[in-house]
């Protein structure tokens, strides 16, 4: 009944429960190193960059993937995606981390064949064996356009792209998570059929708290796993009843619409016949 949903979820805190990024260089102690060059570059060619330095220091790829199997996240995220894959949701993911950390993490929870979509910057083992990040947008040959996304991702830009394909499929409604920044270009894009669920007191809430009147979708916030289990589930069952009313209605319509066209065929009723006792 649900296949008429798709699920978006972003990827750092908000299915796992920190930033991928920063727990790899946190987790393998190159916090100082990160920090030191971060005011100097776009994160996404800091990461890469930060790989680089990982790789000379003798940190293999097995010691990246060791470190992201251990990442923290709320069990009832894990459930409320099976849950919600269950009901017929289409799930896809739009990150700003990288393919490599998202399907080691997927792929260790045994979720990655959930999502039939995965849009985030690319991450792919080089030759030497390092792990090399690259943008989803290539900003040094073009900008994206967009002066609230950074420059190697517009998120808005994947949801428009998103909602043109399954516009194909018929009436679709998006059920969009997020927490940060980079989450409010794609909830402005968002229809009043839709669905946003911003995490309580993240970036994303913010920014949507100080003019909520700016999204069209029904806005509904969550706090921690927990929440977004509870939530996301109420979402989909409302949207599957409506749309069980609304196929009701339409038989209905068309039942009322074939009976009168049998009374129209018949100069008169038959009469009911009388039961006596």
């Amino acid at each position: 009944m649900a296949a008429a949903i798709v699920v978006v979820f972003d990827f750092d805190k908000t299915i796992i429960d920190v930033d991928s990024d920063n727990w790899v260089i946190d987790e393998l102690g190159f916090t100082e190193s990160f920090n030191q060059l971060l005011p100097t570059m776009p994160w996404n060619s800091l990461m890469d960059r930060m790989m680089k330095e990982l790789h000379s220091n003798g940190k293999t790829m097995e010691d990246i993937a060791e470190v992201l199997k251990r990442i923290p996240i709320h069990p009832q995220v894990i459930s409320a995606i099976k849950a919600a894959h269950a009901l017929g949701c289409e799930l896809r993911i739009v990150s700003d981390a990288n393919m490599f950390f998202i399907e080691t993490i997927l792929k260790h929870l045994g979720l990655k064949d959930y999502f039939s979509e995965i849009n985030t910057n690319p991450g792919f083992v080089d030759e030497e064996g390092r792990l090399s990040i690259s943008p989803y947008h290539d900003f040094t040959q073009s900008s994206h356009g967009c002066s609230l996304c950074p420059p190697n991702m517009c998120k808005g830009l994947i949801i428009e792209r998103i909602q043109a394909s399954i516009s194909k499929e018929g009436s679709k409604k998006i059920i969009y998570l997020g927490d940060g920044a980079g989450d409010y270009c794609p909830s402005l894009k968002l229809t009043e059929a839709d669905y946003m669920m911003p995490r309580k007191n993240f970036p994303v809430w913010d920014l949507i708290s100080k003019n909520p009147l700016l999204i069209k979708a029904e806005i509904h916030e969550w706090n921690d796993g927990a929440e977004m289990e509870r939530v996301l589930l109420q979402i989909i069952e409302r949207i599957s009843m409506e749309e069980i009313d609304s196929n009701s209605a339409k038989l209905f319509s068309a039942d009322c619409k074939l009976q009168t066209i049998s009374i129209a065929g018949h100069d008169a009723m038959p009469q009911a016949l009388s039961v006596t006792q």
